[in-house]
């Protein structure tokens, strides 16, 4: 039986904001930048209060609460921070699995600490946390990740919440479906319409009738609904590269309208780079042509990418150097690759008897 510990910052880069600018404490605080396309990366706990959520355009947030203050990102402040609570984490076990800068799952079922609690480490972590950075945690605990993750949400912000094994099955009953992990909107409108709202109506359903209505999430939902997951703690996630591209309907051959494609792709890739912690070092632009002929120019920076400013100032220059005199583009594609450090080797995780 594992033990595993969902670790969720609160509100991550609002609350750094709030800890290093007092006169942002105890108001509606937006990171992102306030401009006609921007969005909102994170919010604190005042502006949640107004309906306001990550991803949400910043013209949207401004209308939902005029008060909203925009602060704009500073990322490398935020992998510093990261930095600080991932070796916490690695005082007490090496199978840390991070998912974006600020959470993480912990097998600890074996740990450093020689503590056969996982309740306790995950105390003592949140503790440790508040006591490096002076920020709060919530954690989740159970038997695998899924459960811990619902597990760590539960209770938000500074919260701790458990879920054992004998209560696993029946607390997933009372789910709805929306708390499901890989359930979005469009996901549980189908849900919806199939007449699945809860975790129980999902149990109800057989594997294949779920397969078939989801493909391959199908599997996961079944077993999910049952309170099951049998996905390891990976501490070894290599990722090479992040980017993404866009066909257009209508090929473009303006170098203004390719830089405003190119500014909506930096974002969405820039937001993909910060929930990965990947700040690669070189970045690509990658042209097809209206006869399908394809370049790519790159970029190979000293350093990492540490913010979107960067990133997006770097890409609008390679794409200035690109010749769209003889044809039109029909794809605008952009990347980043080339991170430095080498992975953390993976371990063999072992079993405990103990909960």
């Amino acid at each position: 039986m594992r033990k595993i510990i969902h670790i969720d910052m609160d509100a991550f880069y609002a609350s750094v904001e709030q800890r290093d600018h007092e006169e942002l404490r105890g108001k509606p605080v937006a990171v992102g930048y306030s401009e006609a396309r921007g969005v909102v990366a994170t919010a604190s706990y005042e502006a949640r209060r107004y309906g306001i959520r990550s991803a949400m355009p910043s013209l949207t947030a401004k209308n939902k609460c005029p008060s909203l203050i925009f602060v704009s990102p500073r990322f490398d402040v935020y992998q510093d921070v990261s930095r600080q609570i991932r070796a916490i984490f690695y005082e007490y076990t090496d199978l840390v699995e991070p998912l974006s800068l600020d959470e993480a799952f912990l097998d600890v079922t074996q740990n450093h600490k020689q503590n056969p609690s996982a309740t306790l480490i995950a105390q003592e972590i949140k503790r440790r946390i508040f006591e490096t950075t002076a920020l709060t945690a919530s954690a989740g605990v159970s038997v695998n990740k899924f459960l811990a993750k619902i597990a760590s949400e539960y209770r938000k912000p500074d919260g701790l919440f458990v879920i054992r094994p004998e209560e696993a099955e029946k607390f997933v009953e009372g789910l709805k479906i929306e708390q499901f992990f890989g359930v979005g909107k469009v996901t549980a409108r189908k849900m919806h319409e199939n007449g699945i709202y809860t975790g129980l109506d999902l149990k109800k359903r057989s594997e294949q009738e779920l397969i078939r209505l989801f493909g391959k999430a199908g599997k996961s939902f079944y077993l999910n609904a049952r309170g099951l997951d049998d996905r390891e703690v990976c501490a070894e996630r290599i990722i090479k590269s992040i980017s993404n591209e866009t066909t257009f309907l209508k090929d473009k051959a303006d170098l203004t309208l390719l830089t405003v494609e190119l500014y909506h792709l930096a974002k969405e890739v820039m937001e993909r780079v910060e929930k990965e912690d990947f700040y690669g070092r070189t970045i690509t632009v990658k042209i097809k042509y209206a006869d399908f002929r394809i370049i790519t120019r790159s970029k190979t920076l000293p350093s990492g990418i540490t913010g979107f400013k960067m990133f997006w100032e770097t890409a609008r220059e390679i794409l200035k150097q690109v010749d769209l005199s003889s044809q039109p583009v029909r794809l605008l594609g952009l990347g980043i690759s080339n991170v430095a450090g080498e992975p953390k080797q993976k371990y063999t995780q072992l079993e405990l008897d103990l909960f």
